[in-house]
């Protein structure tokens, strides 16, 4: 929630109080924008009325007016307005999405009173923004009347989005962030009245109440309306139905509920059923659409157990759903709104562009505290993945609880209530307590059970929620019980302890007089216990979020099992980051000392070119290398030649000397002897002729912090050649980057440096293209792209060398090969010459066959059977060799020629093991 600063003239309490609320950070969605941005964003303001009610709107474009492109709705939080989204709809404008904005009803300037996102009213006003939407001609269609079109917002505007998606089937993609799933479950949760926030809630849309009888009209200064809907019945009198002043702008059913609650300190049934049927939890099942859900870590309103829901219900449905753990949430805390946004915007150029080759990243990502920064004090947040969303329950262990029954008491009144939460401080003390720090958690003494657990052996890392079977007996008159559980991380002394993310989980035990067993599901953390520490399970009688029985009872709590972690083995945290100065020092040394050498290192006068060879892409005669203090050639006289719009692949077992010869022949290492020539001209260091060569040997080194298109301007700036030679533009579609290249590199998967490290290779459009392994980290349909990539680059009369493991991919996507071997060439010529030669056959076998006789024949074991080369055999044909196999008694039950690339390589190494 995002909620409004005081107006001078407030009593300092006031101030102070509503200084605290500000603090509940997360509802909206902040961001800063900066005043120089390169692409202009156009903005129109409109009041549409929809329905009888005006809501106050904003359109943001940029770019080509005549260019149709995919739609976003990007919804506020709580208590805000569509200002407060401003930044993020521009930036989503600029990366080329028509975006709208809009203050819901009872916010901001529109009219209408504020109904939780009620189907009837907020739900029904995004379907009219979704036809508005689907009339605008910047907007793509995917049929008449149907625009593609995502939504994405946080908190009130995160739910929203879950909610349209269920009712409306024109959404194509949703970005839900901090929100609820089940609005009774996060307010009332296990029965029990969560007051503090409920009541910061009710605050917020009481606010200005005369000001919001007057918006209730729609009759802004100067406004100008514009029709995007039909009146119906009764929209008018919502319209302009006077503001009571102790419900502000709170439609009368949900001003009803809330008072009702509140005073009784206990859901009723109806409230309940209100309140689920406005929740998105009621239409899951319709929910079909890509899902990236993105909840907090520090925040006791919605809790992950929602987000876990949600992500349940929606992979079930069958739609693709990746879910995101933040370091922040409502209670405060690192929203970490830069990447999030930038995963939002990946997430929607995936599934609204349908462009491919977006990173979404991976199905499961959690942040974790990972240390202080030295140069700021600061907590440094590391990411950890999993391909599968884990759950809250995966990999359980057992931690035994010691300790026998325990009475405490429920004070009168319900005071002085424990400490836990408190909105707005939460986030920052959940990062320390993942340091380790205590917090501002508070037990009073005799109101609360505790139940240790040996010391931990070994670190464990809790990832989910726990669980434990306890059995409560209460004196309560009507035999009930109002439990708060939480665990502590306890630290060797015993007496530092931390509660993870500040968080309970409250229960409402029912028929508890003589004693009921009920299963605890504890809070939903990320957190680590190390070696040396405890668990501890604490239950007490109160909680200052939460509203307890006033009258005095006495609960008595005996765990009847051990505690239930979950572990998420699965979910890998990313190596720790150095900061810039560790690798950058020692990187511009490394510079320096480079261009020393290689200044003063004694020139020696370059062969004059060869015009016979002008058109010939390469040739390399006699070539050798051996490294100083090596025992052995990494190349021996190596000779090969190749023409222009060959794709040639190079060959070659580990050790092969694959690298060393592409390494010479970018100029980065001398040979000892022999001698390459590219378009005819000697290769030495800093040779003119390198500029028509472009490539990347043993990857690419890219700056984390920019984005990958500043990584491409930065490494063309350093050639010193002009910007109009770069052909960026070509290079980028060859690539096929898509909206990654906005993104910080620090961001990409490895899939998308290798496609980085591609474009920065096919800068200024060189003539040969040298690639070392270019497939690393690409998963098939990745490894396709790429095939398909270097084909085309060669089809334009260009040359490309590639050198590769993956021997199926080379055998579709070159025309000619060199094989290597310790140094050597083995062979070289034509991908179907090599495949094709008649002179090896396959044998396949009915049995085992002697190492003799395999030795004898110079054959070669593969799956199947055998390859022989009837030269090698000493035969003179396949009648021959299948004679001499009858007579050496091989169980032999076919013989033919072999195609396979795989098998002609490993008959070629076969030769010269």
């Amino acid at each position: 929630m995002k909620l409004r600063p005081p107006r001078p003239g407030l009593p300092r309490w006031a101030a102070i109080g509503a200084a605290l609320a500000l603090l509940a950070g997360g509802a909206g969605t902040w961001t800063a924008v900066a005043s120089d941005e390169p692409a202009p964003v156009r903005r129109a303001d409109r009041m549409l009325d929809l329905d009888g009610v005006r809501i106050d709107t904003s359109y943001f474009t940029a770019g080509a007016g005549d260019r149709r492109r995919p739609a976003v709705l990007v919804g506020h939080g709580f208590g805000g307005s569509k200002d407060d989204v401003r930044a993020q709809a521009e930036q989503l404008a600029r990366d080329g999405y028509a975006v709208l904005t809009w203050s819901a009803r009872g916010f901001g300037a529109s009219g209408g009173q504020i109904g939780l996102n009620d189907p009837q009213r907020e739900v029904k006003d995004v379907r009219r923004l979704v036809d508005w939407l689907a009339g605008r001609p910047e907007v793509l269609l995917d049929r008449p009347g149907d625009p593609r079109v995502g939504i994405t917002g946080a908190s009130y505007g995160g739910a929203v989005s879950l909610l349209a998606a269920g009712h409306d089937a024109r959404v194509d993609a949703i970005a839900p962030q901090i929100t609820y799933w089940n609005l009774a479950d996060a307010l009332f949760p296990n029965g029990v009245f969560k007051k503090l926030w409920a009541g910061i809630f009710f605050s917020a849309g009481t606010q200005e109440p005369g000001a919001a009888a007057a918006r209730q009209g729609g009759r802004e200064p100067g406004g100008a309306a514009e029709r995007g809907g039909v009146a119906e019945p009764g929209g008018a009198a919502e319209r302009t139905m006077p503001a009571h002043d102790a419900c502000g702008r709170f439609s009368p059913e949900v001003c009803a509920l809330y008072q009702r609650v509140a005073v009784s300190g206990k859901p009723d049934p109806a409230a309940r059923a209100l309140l689920e049927a406005r929740s998105p939890s009621a239409v899951g099942a319709r929910i079909k659409v890509p899902a990236l859900i993105v909840q907090g870590q520090a925040d006791s309103l919605f809790t992950l157990d929602q987000a876990d829901a949600m992500a349940r219900t929606i992979a079930a449905g069958g739609a693709p759903v990746a879910v995101d753990w933040t370091s922040g949430g409502h209670d405060g805390g690192d929203r970490e709104t830069e990447r999030v946004q930038g995963r939002i915007t990946a997430w929607f150029d995936r599934h609204l562009r349908r462009d491919a080759s977006a990173d979404t990243g991976p199905a499961f990502r959690v942040s974790r505290t990972g240390g202080v920064d030295s140069t700021d004090g600061r907590a440094t947040l590391r990411g950890a993945t999993a391909e599968r969303y884990p759950g809250l329950a995966a990999a359980p262990v057992s931690v035994p609880l010691a300790g026998p029954p325990r009475s405490f008491a429920n004070p009168a009144g319900a005071s002085p209530p424990a400490l836990s939460a408190v909105p707005g401080l939460g986030g920052g003390l959940s990062q320390l307590s993942s340091l380790g720090v205590g917090g501002l958690s508070l037990d009073f003494p005799g109101q609360f059970a505790a139940f240790d657990a040996r010391p931990q052996s070994a670190p464990i890392r809790v990832t989910g929620a726990p669980t434990v079977r306890v059995r409560v007996t209460s004196t309560a008159a009507d035999g009930s019980a109002v439990l708060f559980a939480k665990v502590y991380d306890v630290g060797p002394d015993g007496r530092q302890q931390v509660l993870p993310a500040q968080l309970v989980t409250p229960l409402r035990v029912e028929g508890a007089a003589r004693g009921r067993e009920v299963t605890l599901t504890l809070p939903a953390v990320d957190h680590e216990v190390a070696a040396g520490h405890r668990l501890r399970l604490v239950l007490a009688a109160t909680d200052l979020g939460y509203a307890s029985p006033a009258t005095p009872a006495t609960y008595t709590v005996a765990v009847r099992g051990p505690l239930t972690v979950p572990t998420a083995p699965a979910v890998t945290t990313q190596a720790a980051g150095l900061p810039w100065w560790v690798w950058g020092l020692p990187a511009a040394g490394a510079v320096v000392a480079a261009g020393l050498l290689l200044t003063a290192r004694r020139r020696t006068a370059a062969p004059a070119p060869d015009p016979a060879l002008a058109d010939v892409p390469l040739q390399i005669t006699g070539l050798t290398k051996k490294y100083k203090g090596g025992d052995r050639y990494s190349v021996r006289d190596l000779s090969f030649r190749v023409e222009q719009g060959q794709v040639l692949g190079l060959l070659g077992p580990n050790g092969a000397g694959k690298t060393t010869t592409l390494r010479m022949l970018m100029g980065l290492i001398t040979p000892d002897e022999g001698e390459i020539r590219v378009f005819g001209q000697a290769i030495r260091p800093g040779a003119p002729v390198l500029s028509r060569v472009g490539a990347f040997v043993e990857g690419a080194g890219f700056l984390p912090h920019l984005s990958g298109r500043e990584n491409l301007e930065l490494y063309w700036k350093a050639t010193g050649r002009p910007a109009e030679d770069a052909h960026l533009d070509e290079a980028l579609r060859i690539a096929n980057l898509g909206g990654a290249l906005e993104r910080a590199v620090r961001t990409y998967s490895q899939g998308m440096r290798q496609r980085l490290a591609l474009a920065q290779a096919t800068l200024g459009l060189p003539d040969l293209l040298i690639l070392d392994e270019p497939t690393n980290g690409l998963d098939p349909p990745q490894i396709r792209e790429m095939r398909e990539v270097m084909i085309r680059y060669a089809a334009g009369g260009r040359t490309v060398i590639v050198s590769s493991h993956l021997l199926a991919e080379v055998e579709q996507s070159c025309t000619h090969l060199v094989v290597m071997d310790r140094g050597r060439l083995v062979q070289a010529g034509p991908v179907a010459e090599i495949t094709g030669s008649g002179d090896t056959l396959l044998v396949t076998l009915g049995g085992p066959v002697p190492d003799a006789v395999v030795e004898k024949l110079g054959a070669v074991r593969v799956d199947g059977g055998l390859l022989v080369r009837l030269d090698a055999a000493g035969v003179a044909g396949p009648t021959a060799l299948i004679g001499e196999l009858v007579r050496l008694d091989v169980p032999v039950t076919g013989v033919g020629p072999h195609r396979r690339l795989e098998d002609a390589f490993l008959t070629l190494i076969g030769e010269t093991a």
